[in-house]
């Protein structure tokens, strides 16, 4: 079953060719829409372009689309790939507080009803 990560962040695919040791797995790309004829057809999409938009996933794999085990276009994550990760494209994964919310005072009701 597919898992949606607690954290992902976009970006462009030429950004994530900065990394010198960058290999992206094509073979699982996502297929493109396209108009032919006022009809909608899919189209194998064989190579990324530097627009395509892949998210770095929590655990610092990169997929093309936000489920974090589906469409896995790089998963060598070493600490090379951390450090570049932090320092380059400045991901950092929030820490997310618990929220207190206050119970409400209940409602008064009017007096004489």
């Amino acid at each position: 079953m597919s898992e949606m990560g607690k954290y992902s962040k976009a970006y462009l695919a030429k950004r994530f060719r900065e990394y010198p040791g960058w290999k992206a797995n094509v073979q699982i790309l996502r297929k493109d829409k396209k108009t032919e004829n006022n009809e909608e057809v899919e189209i194998e999409q064989t190579e990324l372009r530097d627009d395509d938009i892949l998210y770095l996933q929590e655990n610092y794999v990169v997929t093309h689309g936000i489920l974090k085990d589906e469409k896995i276009i790089f998963d060598q994550v070493d600490e090379d790939w951390k450090t570049f990760c932090k320092q380059v494209l400045k991901f950092e994964i929030p820490k997310f507080e618990p929220i207190e919310i206050e119970p409400s005072e209940p409602e008064k009701q009017p007096s004489g009803a």
